[in-house]
């Protein structure tokens, strides 16, 4: 069909601030204008509706016309593209190929301007790195929420369809302005009765709302749902009973959403039903899922967080199960995979998965929520982590193939990219629990559609958009973020240590963790493997060979205990306690100096945050406040138990310069505490 150019001109006055109360609601859209803009067009839409308003309502400039108009001439940028030009001051023209693309542009013509980053005069041309960006919610029906810390779930299934939060649109808005497209409603552990007619219907009001704002619906399906909800013997994907039923829920689906973006199926992990519950592969479950999308131009995405109890290192599973399928999926599957081979550590190298597959389209999964990063109580901007994953180099087509151009399909062409965060949401306020922990939400949406934009630029952004654009207050804040998740390294897990948590709550040091009859694979003590002569996991071809799984030359160089990466040494090595390292330090003075690094820096955002209190106002100042000192005392917590506890293997003395442990061993195996009492702040520390 035809496309109509369509033209608005938009004639804005000066505007003027309005002052609200700083509870976080408004995240980073926070300009205000008592301005009227006299808006013509050709043309009216839901989206085109909302550029509109937008632009009325937050722009802060002098008097100008906007142009916006929807064009085939620039088709090249895709559908969600646009170019901007023209001089601010007078007239400026947003194109694109869709109304969607004029909303982007939209909003970063308001970026432009409330970061105070506006040219004299204007030449952008923008276009997305992932076709699919999209937000993972591990939201459950009762509104509780899987490693969630703000709250409870922002859908209120009990009063949907019919009473409608005003949240909702705006959860819609805040994705849209930096470029999310998909929201995935439902935990990956889901619950069948999602699929239910009256829950579909539920979902279908979602969608109306967010549809104006370009967000699509997914849902996390169980796979055993034929047999749940339909009534049917057995799940089996190549029953046809079985087909049939998903071919008549899809069908259902689309009646009531026709824009719904597909399915995210988490199948045979953690006790979660699968294809090989019936001797079938993971090909044959997500082409059965493919099959019944495939005619309303749905995807499925097939997690690969795939790990059963095995003798085999835990760290290999992913790539054993997916690799041997290469080739054998649909082209509307794409697989899952988180960016580390095993679950959203502090620090991991990337998962050798990424690369490997080089005839199936691969999706990474980031963790937005902090499920072991401290939750809400931490500040821990995460955008250095995701950079680290996007620019690792898997060597996959020789150097420079790094995970960004494998995913985004600059290397291997794909019919599909994609890329997911775990959403960090919840009712709070302030949406996220932590005033900073929006800036991981934002972050995560500006690299889904640039991942070439540093962490130092979108924390500029965040800062300027979230607080004040006083440098006064930017340039000592940024810093805090920037080092604060190398701070949570040293304090937690240095030098590749790895998933030493408590065992349930994932939150506090349990280095010592081991519970009888429980999975290996589930304890601090599988991880670490310390010992008399030393600590680490030894994933060298003399141990599980796990290395084998990664390209050339990063094979042999993380197999080498002399050429591997020092931050990564503990994750592919078992090391002496004697063992010198670069710094002319050994294994165990360069862990206790890391520890104390962490203590220190977390001391040192406290100190930089207390004398940014005139720069704000109060209330956001408390409580960040308040929440830093949670998180230097956890930080000595961390220190104290780590220290302590591997010392009795060390035999060795903690280095005098560094600060004495302030807690006993013995007292700090005591304690207990659930997720719940960590978000009151109820657990106690002797």
């Amino acid at each position: 069909m035809k496309r109509q150019i369509q033209l608005l001109t938009l004639a804005f006055l000066t505007l003027a601030l309005h002052v609200h109360a700083e509870d976080g609601s408004r995240l980073w859209l926070r300009s205000d204008t008592t301005a009227q803009a006299t808006v013509t067009a050709n043309k009216q839409s839901p989206v085109i509706a909302v550029a509109i308003h937008e632009l009325q309502t937050q722009w802060q400039g002098a008097p100008v016309r906007l142009n916006i108009a929807v064009t085939k001439a620039i088709k090249s940028l895709g559908n969600d593209g646009y170019l901007i030009d023209g001089n601010p001051q007078t007239v400026v023209t947003i194109t694109s190929a869709s109304e969607q693309g004029l909303l982007y542009g939209a909003y970063h013509l308001l970026r432009l301007q409330a970061t105070q980053k506006m040219p004299a005069v204007l030449t952008v041309a923008e276009s997305p790195k992932y076709e699919r960006r999209i937000l993972n919610h591990w939201d459950n029906m009762d509104r509780s929420i899987e490693r969630g810390y703000a709250g409870r779930s922002l859908w209120e299934w009990e009063k949907l369809p019919d009473t409608l939060s005003p949240r909702y649109k705006e959860y819609a808005r805040a994705n849209a302005s930096i470029g999310i497209n998909g929201t995935v409603l439902n935990n990956v552990n889901a619950n069948p009765q999602i699929l239910t007619a009256e829950y579909l219907a539920k979902v279908k009001a979602l969608a109306d709302i967010f549809r104006p704002y370009g967000l699509k619906v997914y849902l996390s399906v169980n796979f055993a749902a034929s047999k749940t909800l339909g009534g049917l013997p057995d799940a089996d994907p190549l029953n046809k009973e079985v087909i049939q039923w998903w071919n008549n829920k899809a069908k259902e689906i689309y009646a009531l959403i026709p824009d719904f973006g597909g399915f995210l199926v988490k199948a045979n992990s953690e006790g979660q039903s699968g294809p090989q519950d019936y001797g079938r592969t993971h090909a044959d479950g997500a082409n059965m899922l493919a099959d019944a999308l495939k005619p309303y131009k749905g995807i499925v995405m097939w997690r690969a967080f795939v790990y059963n109890p095995t003798k085999e290192d835990r760290a290999k599973q992913a790539y054993q199960e997916f690799v041997p399928l290469d080739g054998q999926f649909r082209d509307n599957v794409i697989i899952q995979i988180k960016n580390g081979p095993v679950d959203f550590q502090p620090r991991e190298p990337f998962s050798p998965l990424f690369g490997a597959l080089q005839r199936t389209q691969e999706m990474i999964e980031f963790q937005i929520t902090q499920e072991y990063l401290g939750f809400s109580n931490h500040l821990v901007y995460l955008a250095p982590l995701f950079k680290e994953t996007l620019d690792s180099d898997t060597y996959a087509g020789g150097q420079g193939s790094t995970v960004a151009k494998i995913t985004d399909g600059t290397l291997r062409p794909a019919k599909v990219t994609a890329i997911a965060g775990v959403a960090n949401t919840g009712d709070s306020a302030n949406w996220c629990g932590h005033y900073f922990a929006p800036a991981n939400w934002y972050a995560f949406g500006r690299l889904a559609w640039n991942h070439e934009l540093t962490s130092e630029q979108i924390a500029d952004e965040w800062l300027r958009m979230t607080f004040t654009a006083d440098e006064r207050f930017i340039n000592p804040a940024k810093e805090m973020m920037l080092v604060s998740r190398e701070a949570c390294v040293d304090y937690m897990m240095p030098l590749g240590l790895h998933h030493i948590f408590s065992f349930n709550a994932h939150y506090g040091p349990q280095p010592w963790g081991y519970f009888p009859g429980g999975r290996q694979d589930w304890m601090p003590v599988y991880y670490h493997k310390a010992d008399s002569l030393g600590v680490g996991f030894d994933r060298s071809a003399t141990g599980s060979n796990a290395v084998s799984q990664y390209f050339p030359p990063l094979n042999d160089i993380y197999g080498d205990i002399a050429r591997c990466p020092e931050n990564m040494l503990l994750w592919f090595h078992h090391v002496s306690w004697t063992h010198k390292l670069k710094s002319g330090n050994t294994l165990w003075e360069e862990l206790c100096y890391a520890y104390e690094r962490g203590v220190n820096k977390a001391r040192d955002l406290q100190k930089t945050w207390d004398r940014l209190e005139q720069y704000i106002d109060g209330e956001r100042f408390a409580a960040v406040q308040s929440k830093l000192q949670i998180q230097t005392k956890d930080a000595v917590w961390w220190k104290d138990a780590c220290l302590l506890y591997f010392q009795t293997f060390s035999k060795l003395p903690i280095p005098y310069d560094i600060e004495r442990p302030i807690h006993k061993m013995d007292d700090l195996k005591m304690v207990r505490f659930t997720q719940d009492d960590v978000l009151k702040n109820n657990y106690c520390i002797k």
